[in-house]
């Protein structure tokens, strides 16, 4: 399998969006093991979100069993978003929960 075959169709306008607002981004695609594809940095923070295309058929967008085994043994934040702007909104969110944690 090739790393294209990895990569869903949405997830570059994710990335550019991401980065247009001023985060940081590394693909995680290459690391397998059921790893999220997004690893985004924003003051201080990383946040780990899977990317899902909604143009694929609903059945499709599940996670694989890979990436459900990953999910519930991280103990850590991981969200899964299929459009820039639900990226966007979790990441503000992990934010704003950052900062009323320190209040």
């Amino acid at each position: 399998m090739t790393y294209a075959a990895n990569v869903d169709g949405n997830q570059g306008e994710i990335v550019r969006v991401l980065r247009l607002a001023g985060y940081t981004v590394q693909v995680l695609n290459q690391v397998k093991d059921g790893c999220p594809d997004l690893l985004v940095g924003a003051y201080g923070r990383n946040i780990l979100l899977e990317v899902k295309n909604p143009e694929q058929d609903p059945c499709k967008r599940v996670l694989n069993d890979a990436e459900a085994k990953w999910h519930r043994t991280w103990r850590g934040q991981v969200a899964v978003v299929e459009t820039p702007e639900e990226a966007i909104k979790v990441v503000r969110a992990v934010l704003e929960r950052g900062r009323s944690a320190c209040s």
